[in-house]
């Protein structure tokens, strides 16, 4: 009986000890593994500044969160991003508002020519209104944060030191910059920045707008001669880091607010991220032999001229749309003038 007992235990335990090591792993298997599409390449200021964020939260999370970054827009094309979002191509994408023209017509509102003066007030901005309007056509989606670069400025292979010089030239351009390119008397060529390079390089653009950063980011400093600084109509353009809503929505409440927190921190990540780009840019342009034009006093008030059509036509066109154009450029002029005091 005795034998019997011992055999029925040992029995037991053997299969307590054979159940225990599989059973747990799949109790503790809550690990969140998250795909992440960056339509800037590795290499990129931008793609590091996302790189580490991801790094962040998965760092908090005590490992739970795994994040998989698929850049270049290898995942979903620049364009596509956001679609592929909201489909769950990709838990998260990043990418520009402008690269589906009209699909975002309050947040057009941050392209618009309205003189940023560098990235970080750019992204200040960006934030803020997002947070005061919370447009409804980013409803479909969890909108982490934006960022935006700094002033967007004119490179091409021809110098250009007035919109005489310009007239008739193909620029490329994304979303409402190719209004504004339009507005100066050039011909819009709408592409991403992925194109660009081989498209000046082959003459299928003559140049591009762009903030200063593209120049060495995307190696475009090695297809253009020249800069024009017409930093007086700095445009921006928006940039979103979104997340799947039912992915979201999925997602534990601690887990959800580690998200929050990091992305708040990395706002300031971004828009520094941005100026230092810039800088960088300016600096390998220049090395390379390229000429930084700037433009007289009298010439820089004829493009703000040139371009304040579009901010008039915006707000005409909003209106007619039931959006409140004139008090959101407005509120986007105020918030310009508060963070520019703050970020010199």
């Amino acid at each position: 009986m005795k034998r019997i007992l011992f055999a029925m235990v040992t029995v037991m335990l053997f299969t307590i000890a054979v159940i225990i090591p599989v059973s747990i792993p799949h109790a503790q298997a809550g690990s969140i593994n998250l795909t992440y599409s960056i339509f800037f390449p590795a290499t990129h200021g931008q793609a590091k500044a996302g790189e580490s964020w991801a790094k962040e939260i998965e760092k908090r999370s005590n490992g739970q969160v795994k994040i998989n970054i698929f850049y270049g827009g290898t995942l979903t094309p620049a364009d596509q991003c956001y679609d592929g979002t909201i489909k769950g191509i990709s838990d998260i994408g990043m990418s520009c508002f402008a690269y589906t023209r009209g699909r975002f017509p309050v947040m057009e509102v941050l392209d618009l020519p309205l003189g940023y003066p560098n990235g970080k007030v750019a992204t200040r901005v960006a934030n803020d209104f997002y947070r005061k309007f919370k447009p409804k056509e980013l409803d479909g989606v969890k909108v982490l944060y934006i960022h935006a670069h700094g002033p967007g400025l004119l490179h091409t292979k021809k110098p250009v030191k007035s919109l005489a010089d310009l007239k008739g030239m193909r620029i490329r351009s994304t979303g409402l910059s190719a209004k504004i390119v339009e507005a100066l008397g050039a011909v819009p060529v709408a592409m991403p920045q992925g194109d660009t390079y081989e498209s000046i390089q082959k003459g299928v653009v003559d140049g591009t707008f762009g903030p200063i950063e593209v120049l060495k980011g995307w190696k475009q400093a090695e297809v253009i001669k020249h800069t024009t600084d017409c930093h007086g109509i700095g445009y921006t353009t928006a940039m979103f880091i979104v997340m799947n809503a039912k992915k979201w929505d999925s997602l534990p409440k601690d887990i959800q607010k580690i998200f929050e927190d990091v992305s708040n921190e990395w706002i300031d990540v971004h828009g520094k991220a941005w100026d230092q780009l810039d800088a960088e840019g300016r600096k390998f342009s220049i090395g390379l032999g390229n000429q930084v034009i700037p433009l007289s006093k009298a010439e820089n008030a004829r493009w703000k001229a040139a371009v304040k059509p579009i901010i008039d036509n915006y707000v005409k066109t909003a209106g007619e749309k039931g959006i409140p154009g004139q008090s959101m450029v407005k509120e986007a002029e105020s918030l310009i003038r508060k963070y520019s005091k703050k970020y010199k």
